[in-house]
């Protein structure tokens, strides 16, 4: 894999072969009111949409990133945490934007992590029937995966992103400074995505992601930006095929079939990133028993995840539950599952013929239960 610094890079990310946004590599948000002037912003209405956690570490530097551009940047603070990722927040902006008289020209700057730039993407794409919207992406999560690819959306009850749109933003700037002030659960969350992107796709970015384990642990500044901008890529390259999700795209659902059921499951009890980790390693484990990947190479994938704080196993699962939440996921079609399964790492298949008995084993694969349980 390219190792080269990745330091003013971008990413042009294309839709029916037309270029449609950037993704730019940053270490601080000083570029921003250049990037926004250079899309044409200056004088325009813009509103930061950022979270309580978020906000109060980033959105005063970022609107001071904006003064030469905008007068009044007002920011509207959404209560933090998935439990939040819903239309009544959605409703919550569009409401702010209204009492601010952001008109069809504004734009939204979704400052945050996941959550916060599916809300505010989807606000985006409803209010006034549709705005434009920048993503700041401030999690490991958000810069190498969520904030890729136009997916906006919210859960409803129990469902993950069962109501949304695609809905693309006109630029993604990601700071990679940011990530030094996560916790070591929120990295090591987001870091699932990164790893999923390996498997899925890439052999040698996954053997150099293992090569490199120590620098991604230190949090190391030119490691995380040739690491995103690795990872950006391969997204990149599967959304371009399919912006819509009717086909490869569904590659990129490695480890979140049964990976959102536990999430579901749990009740938000286990981060996002943590259930991808326990749904890849479930995937894994079928195509292993479908001898489509060796022992050896079920084994490797499973570990991997350890040394990067992510589980392999949960306890208290009803197994049962866990299969029935599998089957109502959106990514149900006509009464099919479509399943991400690897050929070998860096070459992942969609299947449809994975059967209730297979998805159990898997559950039970990854259901610790302490001797004499």
């Amino acid at each position: 894999m390219e190792t080269a610094n990745t330091k003013g890079r971008r990413l042009t990310v294309r839709k029916d072969g037309v270029p449609c946004y950037d993704i730019v590599y940053r270490s601080s948000f000083e570029d921003l009111g250049q990037e926004l002037a250079a899309l044409g912003y200056t004088g325009r209405q813009i509103c930061i949409v950022t979270d309580s956690n978020v906000g109060p570490l980033y959105g005063e530097e970022v609107r001071g990133a904006l003064a030469d551009i905008c007068r009044q940047v007002p920011v509207c603070v959404l209560p933090a945490g998935e439990s939040n990722k819903n239309l009544a927040q959605v409703e919550r902006i569009c409401r702010f934007l209204v009492e601010h008289g952001i008109d069809r020209s504004g734009l939204i700057l979704a400052l945050g992590g996941g959550v916060v730039g599916d809300v505010a993407g989807f606000a985006a794409s409803a209010y006034m029937r549709g705005i434009d919207f920048i993503q700041i992406p401030t999690s490991l999560l958000a810069q190498a995966d969520s904030s890729i690819g136009g997916k906006t959306g919210v859960d409803i009850a129990m469902f993950k992103n069962i109501a949304g749109a695609f809905y693309m933003p006109r630029l993604v700037y990601a700071n990679v400074s940011v990530l030094a002030s996560l916790d070591q659960r929120q990295f090591s969350s987001g870091f699932a995505e990164v790893m999923k992107h390996g498997l899925i796709r890439d052999e040698a970015y996954y053997v150099w992601l293992l090569e490199n384990m120590y620098e991604i642990l230190d949090r190391d500044p030119e490691t995380l930006q040739s690491m995103l901008y690795r990872s950006n890529e391969i997204k990149k390259e599967i959304v371009e095929r399919d912006p819509l999700e009717k086909g490869d795209r569904m590659l990129l659902n490695m480890g979140h079939t049964i990976g959102h059921a536990i999430e579901k499951y749990s009740g938000l009890g286990l981060a996002h990133g943590e259930c991808v980790a326990l749904g890849c390693v479930a995937a894994a484990y079928i195509s292993w028993k479908r001898d489509m990947i060796s022992k050896d190479e079920y084994y490797e994938i499973r570990d991997m995840f350890v040394p990067f704080g992510l589980p392999i196993t949960a306890d208290t699962l009803e197994e049962e539950t866990i299969l029935k939440l599998t089957r109502s996921d959106k990514k149900v079609r006509n009464g099919v599952l479509r399943f991400v399964l690897l050929r070998g790492i860096g070459q992942a298949v969609i299947d449809e013929t994975v059967s209730d008995e297979e998805i159990l084993a898997a559950i039970h694969e990854i259901h610790y239960v302490e001797d004499g349980e």
